[in-house]
């Protein structure tokens, strides 16, 4: 029994690995994003109890999503959703910040910036960012595990409406 749970942990181990060497997907995105959460502010929230993988089998209960913001509702701009680092020599480490403004009425609240690999990693604005106001979002990433063009993204959580607002990046990566 032991021993079939080494290897089924080892497998999503390694799977979780495999995910971050090389992803070729189309990036969308304009250069401003609006997102208007306003109509919604009056809602209750969501139920906090989010689905638990395994629990049965007595591993750790693990959170398919962060749970939901408690704060009120506010609106934000991007001053862009994606971006393209061009050409990047392997093994370099590059960064982009991304602008985000409270354009709502409530402060802004980012609860979590969650990249899609261990490649990518994010800092953000960690105080409310109030009405008019402007924060910084800022995903690093170490190309050294790529070789071509790459796609990444990461989500982030906050007091909006459409919650996670995905931000991507690409690169060609150069030998």
């Amino acid at each position: 029994m032991k021993k079939t749970l080494s290897i089924i942990a080892l497998s999503i181990i390694g799977l979780g690995l495999v995910s971050c060497k090389k992803e070729n997907k189309e990036v969308q995105g304009s250069d401003a994003v609006a997102i208007d959460s306003s109509a919604a502010n009056n809602l209750p929230p969501a139920d906090s109890t989010a689905a638990h993988v395994g629990e049965a089998a007595g591993t750790p209960a693990v959170a398919a999503t962060p749970a939901p913001s408690n704060q009120p509702l506010t609106t934000v701009a991007l001053s862009e959703n994606s971006f393209d680092f061009g050409k990047v020599k392997k093994g370099d480490k590059v960064e982009h910040v991304y602008e985000i403004t409270n354009t709502g009425t409530n402060p802004l609240v980012i609860s979590e910036v969650k990249p899609g690999c261990g490649c990518t990693v994010p800092d953000f604005t960690k105080e409310p960012i109030l009405p008019g106001k402007k924060g910084k979002i800022t995903l690093h990433f170490d190309s050294s595990s790529f070789d071509g063009n790459v796609s990444k993204y990461a989500d982030v959580f906050a007091n909006v409406d459409k919650a996670p607002i995905k931000l991507t990046f690409t690169a060609n990566i150069q030998p």
